[in-house]
């Protein structure tokens, strides 16, 4: 890196700003490899992550703000100071109080609200799923899960109440209502919304291509068809992914 902001002239124009979309696009890379389950591609898009950990210490050390070593440094004295039930005296009997306690010490520290650790920019399933993990560790979080499943079902009455009146607002604000009732369904069945709905995005690109394949094959083209016809070929297509299953 040291070479690079010398000698390279793309490498010696960026900056903290400059680099951000281009941190943002490589999180998401990284998150498609876990999502795929692919070793490889995880291993490099790592490899990607780390750059730009080194790259903003780079310029940050260049502004006589901070080097890598601190940046080394105060996530590992975070890490100590915030368990305490390995590098002191208090009792974690599981990863319940263990986060429990782990709020109680970021409120410690100076946060004015257990949901200031939210970052603002987060994709909203995410930011959902973290404020009801946030939320849950001072007891706001229904006592078991067919109380999550009345609430969708709540939620979901409530949106065809909405769609009925033809108010698109509401309609919106009643949909926004679902969604969040639907994540914390999934969190209690021990599900990643985010992830598994990245996974159905996945499957149905798949399955669309298969069918523009199929339907190559058989010398027709997709705008040419009714809706009757693709969804033929959708069928063939999960029939022969559940085969091969």
């Amino acid at each position: 890196m040291d070479e690079l902001r010398e000698q390279c002239p793309w490498d010696r124009k960026q900056t903290i700003q400059t680099l951000r979309p281009q941190t943002i696009e490589e999180v998401y890379e990284l998150t498609d490899a876990i999502t795929e389950g692919n070793w490889q591609g995880l291993k490099e898009e790592l490899g990607d992550v780390l750059l730009h950990i080194i790259f903003y210490s780079k310029i940050g050390a260049e502004q006589s703000q901070f080097t890598f070593d601190d940046v080394v440094e105060a996530v590992c004295n975070k890490l100590v100071s915030r368990h305490p039930h390995i590098y002191s005296n208090v009792v974690a009997e599981d990863e319940a109080q263990v986060k429990q306690n782990w709020e109680k010490l970021k409120l410690k520290e100076g946060k004015t609200s257990i949901l200031s650790g939210v970052p603002q920019s987060l994709p909203a399933v995410v930011k959902a799923l973290r404020l009801q993990e946030k939320t849950k560790q001072v007891g706001f979080e229904w006592d078991h899960i067919e109380q999550v499943k009345e609430k969708v079902e709540e939620e979901i009455g409530e949106l065809y109440e909405a769609v009925a009146s033809g108010e698109q607002d509401r309609v919106e604000d009643e949909f926004g209502d679902v969604l969040f009732a639907l994540v914390n369904y999934a969190r209690f069945i021990k599900v990643d919304p985010e992830n598994a709905l990245e996974r159905t995005n996945k499957k149905f690109i798949r399955r669309f291509r298969q069918i523009e394949t199929l339907a190559s094959e058989q010398g027709k083209n997709l705008h040419e068809m009714t809706l009757t016809e693709m969804d033929e070929l959708w069928n063939k297509v999960k029939e022969a992914e559940r085969k091969i299953v």
